[in-house]
């Protein structure tokens, strides 16, 4: 199914020109269990649902955006820069930086 996505440089963009990230998790603290960081690195949800995902605009702005969206629906509800806090949960904005 295709949907948009609201670049916050470009606006609505087909989700084509995008490629997808991953959903963001709270990396674990250095001195976390082998455990811990095996889940972070190869465990994910994939719930149905809102998910707080990843995506990089590589055919426009060559940015990368945290787009909070329902899995069922692919409706976006918030697309906002990595590092800001969401409007929804304060905490998730700076779980994760661009560059890990």
């Amino acid at each position: 199914m295709s949907f948009l996505i609201p670049c916050l440089n470009c606006g609505p963009r087909p989700v084509g020109e995008f490629r997808f990230g991953g959903e963001i998790l709270k990396r674990p603290k250095p001195e976390a269990s082998d455990r811990d960081w095996a889940n972070y690195f190869y465990v994910r949800r994939n719930t149905a649902g809102q998910e707080t995902e990843w995506w990089y605009h590589k055919f426009g702005c060559r940015q990368w955006l945290v787009v909070e969206r329902d899995t069922v629906s692919n409706q976006v509800s918030e697309t906002r820069w990595p590092g800001e806090p969401s409007r929804s949960d304060p905490t998730l904005g700076s779980s994760k930086s661009a560059d890990d």
